[in-house]
């Protein structure tokens, strides 16, 4: 039995080793599949990493967009700040992965995750920094280090909300009430500000962009009120971290004119992004709002496809494919069909009129025009939407040499870890 659904059937162990010397062809591969573009991921990192040099801005990739410590490691490579996480497991996981700086994006209240945290920063290898939205939360993370007694105090960032939001404070007396009870807690220590402008908006119109825009104006409002009242710890660094992945333009806008990292106007102060779709993108949601559609800074190819075989054309004007929600994303929309390649053949045709309709688990019901010739055996290729739900959904992805080669060719695997 083969463990990765992304390998043929009798593949071994030592197949699997041996794929970059043997390289194989794509069209050898089973369906349901996801590949994984190394041309695309080789682009997307080396473009986001210009951008936010030219910006002036950090970056802190969340890493629960792929879960997978080759790319955590290539991120870090390209001058990422640290990792950024959602949950005390993620954590864990970057943690036994040596990633030396790690933000939890969330409220960090469970007694054993903040007992391991600190044992497991004690030695000073590993920076952990963590939100919090509420009092209460201070008095969690107070209650349960003073018991442990960490020998470093831990970092917490104050994270602003807005009405209809997500997670975070909703005003900013509310925040600043959080910053304060953090200031007088000995275990810990008031490490910056933190939002996700991204629960705010869903688009890239002029509405959306001034929300985003407002919302970033208050962060700022707050960073300097947690100033004026002395409650950063004197002369430490802190951060100021926003930005997903679409709208990562707006933050840079707000933003890096705080970034100081000399220090010369007083404080060191570091401005993170927290983009991570960005190393793979997509032919969907992200496609349609990243910012580099509205700013200059080159241009990100989306590194992820869904490949699969028309195994039963029961209508007229209508297909199955053997993948479903089990194997492609359909939360941010339904995947796109985008071309194919006829049974037993290595030729690329593109698939025009075509939309996909309904998924089940282990079928997408594929629209045709009615003159179309897909036939059972042929093997679509799909246009993704939201790498977060693609990525999770595979223990391991087939990494491609070029997705848009003539003759694609597997190089790797690209194992998740997702619990």
């Amino acid at each position: 039995m083969q463990s990765f659904k992304a390998m043929p059937l009798s593949a071994t162990a030592a197949d699997i080793d041996a794929l970059a010397v043997h390289r194989p062809a794509l069209s050898t591969f089973p369906t349901p599949l996801v590949t994984v573009s190394e041309a695309a991921l080789q682009n997307n990192l080396a473009t986001m990493a210009a951008w936010c040099e030219r910006a002036g801005v950090g970056l802190a990739p969340h890493g629960k967009t792929t879960m997978n410590r080759d790319l955590w490691e290539r991120q870090l490579a390209a001058g990422a700040w640290g990792i950024t996480v959602a949950t005390p497991w993620q954590l864990s996981v970057a943690l036994e992965w040596g990633i030396p700086n790690v933000m939890l994006a969330n409220a960090l209240v469970q007694p054993d995750a903040l007992r391991y945290v600190a044992a497991h920063t004690a030695d000073g290898e590993s920076t952990v920094l963590v939100w919090a939205d509420s009092v209460r939360a201070v008095e969690i993370m107070h209650d349960v280090l003073s018991s442990a007694e960490p020998t470093v105090p831990l970092g917490v960032l104050i994270e602003l909300g807005g009405t209809g939001g997500r997670t975070g404070a909703r005003t900013l007396e509310q925040a600043l009430a959080i910053a304060q009870a953090v200031f007088a807690s000995p275990v810990l220590t008031l490490a910056g500000v933190a939002g996700y402008e991204g629960a705010l908006a869903h688009s890239g119109d002029d509405t959306a962009l001034g929300v985003v825009h407002s919302f970033l104006q208050r962060l700022v409002a707050l960073h300097d009120a947690i100033e004026t009242r002395g409650l950063y710890p004197e002369g430490a660094p802190v951060i100021l971290t926003a930005g997903g992945s679409a709208y990562f333009d707006v933050v840079a806008d707000v933003l890096a004119p705080r970034r100081d990292l000399t220090g010369s106007r007083g404080r060191v102060v570091d401005v993170l992004l927290r983009s991570g779709a960005y190393i793979t993108h997509d032919d969907g949601f992200y496609d349609g709002i990243t910012p580099l559609n509205r700013v200059e800074g080159g241009e990100f190819h989306s590194a992820i496809h869904g490949w699969a075989t028309v195994v039963s054309r029961p209508e007229p004007g209508l297909a199955l494919v053997d993948a479903g929600k089990r194997d492609f994303p359909y939360d941010e929309g339904m995947p796109v069909p985008q071309e194919v390649r006829p049974f037993g053949s290595t030729e690329r045709i593109p698939l025009t009129g075509a939309t996909v309709a309904a998924m089940n688990d282990q079928h997408t019901f594929v629209s045709l025009p009615a003159d179309s010739t897909l036939q059972v055996g042929d093997v679509v290729r799909f246009g993704l939407s939201h790498p977060c739900t693609t990525f999770d959904k595979w223990r391991a992805l087939a990494v491609v040499d070029d997705v848009e080669a003539e003759e694609p060719r597997v190089i790797g695997l690209l194992e998740t870890t997702f619990g």
